[in-house]
């Protein structure tokens, strides 16, 4: 399995080209069809619901982007389904994986985010594979979590994969990894078992040893992440081989 050329061939929009103050909102169909306006690869997010189906969604409560409150893992795919995105114009809902797909139907390319509690649990890794192994639109799958990243080499060996890391795991949704396991994670001492096709590398963190290694001697693609500003972009450009970007057009 070799690494897709497009990956590193345009700048990839962050949660789809999403603007809060016209509107267009983070990993919504509105969000995805601006990004495919202008030929940009999306980045996606993708959660589990109780019923073991995977949706669109970045976080793992509902909080932030509905007006509604919880957990999403507590919710049936027929409930989320029905829960409108808080400020879209464009009468956006939670979009099951599925339906995202259906929409974008080929026309740019994937970059599908596994969201993880680092806790062992493949059921959404499975249903986003099963579901994948259907789509004939070019994508690739990643994910923060190397387990993730591992159980993909046998799901799915025919899938490109990649992993996300950072140098310093210090967000609040970081508080539940052990000191042990973000030094494990931000030195990417798992590449024997997971071996990743390509690197997804905190922009922030650039340069750095990990993904100077991983593109001289793995000979890894880099995209870094999220690029939002002109010092970014510059860093990003220097150091990477393409950008996840949101905030401005490229």
């Amino acid at each position: 399995m070799s690494t897709p050329s497009w990956i590193v061939a345009k700048p990839i929009a962050h949660r789809g080209l999403h603007d809060k103050a016209n509107g267009v909102i983070e990993n919504t169909i509105s969000a995805a069809e601006a990004a495919i306006a202008r030929g940009f690869p999306i980045e996606c997010d993708v959660q589990l619901t109780a019923d073991g189906e995977a949706i669109v969604f970045h976080d793992f409560e509902l909080d932030r982007l509905t007006g509604d409150s919880g957990l999403v893992i507590e919710r049936n795919l027929s409930n989320l389904n029905g829960i409108d995105i808080k400020g879209a114009v464009g009468g956006d809902k939670i979009p099951s994986l599925k339906q995202f797909l259906d929409r974008i139907a080929g026309r740019v390319p994937l970059i599908i985010e596994i969201k993880s509690k680092f806790n062992g649990d493949l059921r959404l890794t499975k249903r986003a594979c099963e579901i994948l192994a259907d789509y004939k639109g070019p994508f690739v799958v990643k994910s923060f979590d190397p387990v993730i990243v591992t159980a993909l080499k046998t799901l799915a060996p025919h899938f490109a994969r990649g992993i996300i890391a950072e140098l310093h795991y210090a967000s609040k949704t970081d508080e539940i990894l052990s000191p042990e396991m973000k030094f494990q994670l931000a030195n990417l001492l798992h590449l024997g078992e997971s071996q990743p096709h390509f690197l997804s590398w905190h922009v922030k963190d650039l340069p750095s040893a990990p993904a100077y290694l991983c593109k001289l001697l793995g000979n890894m693609p880099v995209m870094t992440w999220t690029v939002r500003n002109p010092e970014d972009r510059a860093r990003a450009e220097k150091h990477a081989d393409q950008m996840i970007f949101e905030g401005f057009l490229p």
